[in-house]
């Protein structure tokens, strides 16, 4: 194939992939490599396997271990529920009314008290909730598998939508051109960005600059590819349907109208490639799941698996831990009164901002790594609304539409779809925290305004924020590790005494709930095993 007479000349291998990166973004320019086979795919997660009573002598099942696990969020359940599978004897102190710790889902007549005395009630309609805390479910995440096992029915999560938006507004550092504060639909965005990038693949295989890691033929399958992959017409991209029509087609002769896409400078300038990266993200591609009715689904089921009240006890702050030679002390208040349970072992997965205040007589160094690590700022906003606007005007139904505005993204909801109403996250950001809770509504409408207009203000009826870092016994929306994982992570992976610790803080999926079930996970099975040999 040969490339039209004026087009750009003598392109190397590095300005080619830096063009690349320029117009689509990292995920554009990491794709490109990935085709030449410069990428490995990523390791699965390890296997597990539950501990079972047979693996104990006789004299270990008979006496029954004893285990206190503080914390009723997705680690100490899973803990709890795991080890029961051997028959342990399992207790959680939870300091919460419910299960589920951060997996939080929010609906009417539920009340948010925060750490400076604000206290909100939900008051959406019936049948209607916001997941305050973790939202989405990668197929490859164990957190399926539980699920599966628990009987928790789930549904597709629209994590990415053709007909979500994106909208830059120019700052002081940044002009992002004839495309700025424009709403223009992932569709559109995503047709211009590949056409381009995918005339300037075809320019450089024509032109040799890909000739020292191409072979002739090679060269000519990219240009083939690029055709195809950009809607090429004689090497160039000029706009074609998928982008959308300006005016569809219809019945009889009406093929519709395609729109004409901004220059390459233009999209250059809005930057809207750079999105591109969240889609192609390991944890955050398509397919997505969510729990049907909430992700408090999870927890409910956990909770319910291993005993609920009979083996949970809520509202039950902990206010002390000690270890003792032979096992473990933990002094928790309920009722207004201070109470203790003793046990063979503990499993701590309270948040370390929160751990590391209360009394323990933990070594010094577990007391200084618990000091290490700290909570993320962050918050959400749950928006519900009269009618379902974005889908009855706008035909979105479910993803993301992402923006440089502070809100940092509107998310549709997966569920209810053609129903009489919905509660769209208005903001997924830390911009919020401090605000009193009237003004994160205002501000927070004042943008979503700009996208969508004066009906995001006007059809409003009710709201709910959650500000992580000031939500007591969290702390945090996840957990730091200024300056990595080192040796503070690496400490607190080993037990201090007979006291273990786990959550998704002490994984590679830190902010996911399989981070808590593989930290989870991997607790029990050392600790299963120190019994085994200890009773052996």
């Amino acid at each position: 194939m040969t490339i039209p007479a004026g087009t750009p000349q003598a392109h190397t291998r590095r300005s080619f992939l830096t063009r690349v990166g320029a117009v689509g973004g990292a995920a554009t320019l990491y794709g490109s490599m990935e085709a030449l086979g410069l990428f490995a795919t990523p390791a699965a997660a390890s296997d597990f396997a539950p501990p079972r009573a047979a693996d104990l002598p006789d004299a270990a099942r008979s006496r029954g271990t004893k285990v206190v696990i503080l914390g009723a969020g997705t680690a100490g359940l899973a803990a709890a529920y795991e080890l029961g599978k051997a028959g342990y004897d399992c207790v959680v102190l939870e300091a919460r009314d419910r299960p589920g710790g951060r997996a939080k889902t929010i609906r009417r007549g539920d009340r948010l008290t925060d750490t400076d005395g604000v206290s909100q009630t939900c008051r959406f309609d019936d049948g209607l909730y916001f997941n305050a805390g973790p939202a989405r479910i990668p197929n490859h995440h164990v957190t399926l598998d539980y699920c599966r096992e628990l009987g928790v029915a789930i549904e597709a999560l629209v994590n990415a939508n053709a007909e979500s938006l994106y909208y830059h507004e120019n700052t002081s550092s940044t002009d992002y051109g004839e495309l700025a504060n424009t709403p223009v639909t992932h569709r559109q965005a995503k047709a211009d960005v590949y056409g381009y990038v995918s005339e300037l693949l075809a320019q450089a295989a024509d032109q040799g600059a890909l000739d020292s890691v191409l072979s002739a033929d090679d060269a000519e399958r990219v240009i083939e590819l690029a055709a195809s992959l950009g809607g090429l017409t004689g090497g160039t991209y000029a706009g074609n349907s998928r982008r959308g029509y300006v005016d569809a087609p219809g019945a009889g002769h009406d093929a519709g109208v395609v729109g004409t896409p901004p220059s390459m400078s233009a999209i250059l300038q809005s930057r809207f490639g750079t999105r591109f990266a969240f889609e192609f993200g390991f944890d955050q591609a398509m397919m997505m799941w969510q729990p049907v009715g909430g992700m408090d689904r999870i927890s409910a089921a956990l909770a319910a698996a291993i005993g609920g009240k009979r083996r949970i006890t809520y509202n039950a702050p902990v206010t002390q831990i000690t270890n003792l030679p032979d096992g473990v002390r933990v002094s928790y208040r309920l009722n207004g009164r201070t109470r203790t349970v003793d046990a063979d072992y503990c499993i701590a997965t309270i948040p370390p901002m929160v751990l590391k205040s209360i009394p323990t007589n933990f070594s010094t160094a577990t007391k200084d790594a618990l000091a290490v690590p700290t909570g993320a700022n962050t918050g959400k906003i749950g928006l519900q609304y009269g009618r379902r606007w974005w889908e009855e005007d706008d035909k979105i139904f479910g993803g993301i539409t992402a923006t440089n505005m502070d809100i940092s993204g509107i998310w549709y909801p997966s569920s209810g779809f053609l129903g009489p109403k919905g509660v769209v996250v208005g903001y997924y950001s830390g911009s919020y925290t401090d605000l009193p809770v009237a003004d994160r509504e205002t501000r927070a409408v004042d943008q979503g305004v700009k996208i969508h207009g004066a009906k995001y203000r006007d059809e409003l009826e009710t709201s709910i924020s959650v500000a992580w870092p000031k939500e007591p016994y969290s702390l945090g929306g996840w957990v730091n590790w200024p300056g990595g994982r080192g040796a503070a992570y690496d400490h607190l992976l080993q037990p201090d005494g007979r006291t273990y610790f786990a959550g998704d803080h002490l994984s590679y999926l830190i902010a996911w709930q399989a981070g808590a079930f593989e930290s989870a996970r991997q607790v029990v099975t050392a600790l299963h095993q120190r019994v085994a040999a200890t009773a052996a």
